[in-house]
């Protein structure tokens, strides 16, 4: 993504709509991609195992907000590792049949309140 965002080479707003709109494409491939690759090993419905992934993906990064930055190119590396590890080992969890409903359910609704408890340690953190 940041590569997208450094080949469109420009500052001001008036580049917006297609900055985003390269970033919207190259999302929509890189799942796509995802979606297929799923598909060929063997994991089905790849496509709802892939918008879980994401969704659980995108909790995480919102969540991670608050956490502080790391200096260390090798750290920052083995987290974002065991993030996509994590995300990908949820996504398996929520959407596979044969575990039991209530713990899917109870999985889901942590992530979700991932979100609201690091927004409040932001807002607590850092003030309004």
């Amino acid at each position: 993504m940041r590569l997208a965002w450094a080949g469109v080479g420009c500052e001001d707003w008036g580049c917006l709509a297609p900055a985003v709109g390269v970033v919207v494409v190259l999302t929509l491939a890189l799942l796509a991609g995802t979606v297929l690759a799923l598909e060929r090993v063997g994991v089905r419905p790849g496509w709802r195992v892939a918008l879980t992934a994401a969704g659980v993906l995108v909790v995480l990064r919102l969540a991670s907000e608050v956490l502080p930055s790391w200096t260390s190119q090798l750290v920052d590396a083995a987290t974002t590792g065991l993030v996509f590890a994590g995300a990908g080992a949820l996504a398996a969890f929520i959407t596979e049949a044969g575990s039991p409903g209530r713990r899917r359910l109870v999985t889901a609704l942590a992530l979700m309140a991932l979100l609201p408890v690091a927004l409040a340690t932001s807002v607590v953190r850092h003030g309004i």
